[in-house]
C-alpha cells in the first residue's frame, strides 16, 4: 500500500468517538504496516476543532502528538508557495475550500493516497478515499479468483 496523506478530519475520527469512521481512524494511526504523512496545516486545525467546536482543550496535546508521530513516519508536508499555488487552482476547479485542496495537492505531490471524511468536498467529487474504504490492518488481502469489484 502506497503512503497514506491523513487530511484533519482524518487524525479527528481517531479522537472522536461519536464519529461513524473513528474505529476505522484508530485502526490506520495504530498499523505499523501503513506509511501516514499529513500537510502541516492538520496542526491547526485539529487545535481548533479540539478548542472551539469540541470544548476540549486537554484533547490538544494529543492531537498534536499524533501528528508528531505521523511526522516520524511519512514526514509532514509544508504549505510551500508552489503547493499553495496549485491548491488555489484545485480549489478553483472543484469548487472547495483552499483548505482541502492543500491536502490535495499535498497527496498528489507526495504520490499519496488521500484520506479524508470529508465526503461531500473530496470523496464524492473523486479527490479522495473514505477511512471506510481502506483495508482494515487486522483483515486479510482478497484472494484472487474473489468477487472484489475489479477482478476477473
Amino acid at each position: 500500500m502506497s503512503t497514506l496523506l491523513l487530511d484533519a478530519s482524518a487524525i479527528l475520527a481517531a479522537f472522536d468517538s461519536d464519529d461513524d469512521l473513528h474505529e476505522a481512524a484508530k485502526a490506520i494511526l495504530a498499523d505499523p504496516n501503513v506509511t501516514l504523512a499529513t500537510l502541516d496545516l492538520a496542526r491547526y486545525e485539529v487545535a481548533n476543532v479540539a478548542v472551539r467546536a469540541w470544548r476540549a482543550t486537554a484533547e490538544v496535546a494529543p492531537l498534536l502528538e499524533t501528528i508528531d508521530r505521523i511526522s516520524d513516519d511519512g514526514g509532514i508536508t509544508l504549505c510551500t508557495t508552489t503547493l499553495l499555488t496549485r491548491a488555489a487552482e484545485l480549489a478553483e476547479q472543484h469548487a472547495i475550500s483552499v483548505y482541502d485542496a492543500a491536502y490535495v495537492a499535498a497527496a498528489s505531490q507526495a504520490g499519496a493516497t488521500l484520506v479524508s471524511c470529508d465526503t461531500r468536498d473530496l470523496i464524492d467529487k473523486g479527490l479522495a478515499r473514505s477511512l471506510a474504504d481502506i483495508p482494515d490492518p487486522g483483515s486479510p488481502a482478497p484472494t484472487q479468483g474473489s468477487d472484489e469489484e475489479g477482478e476477473s
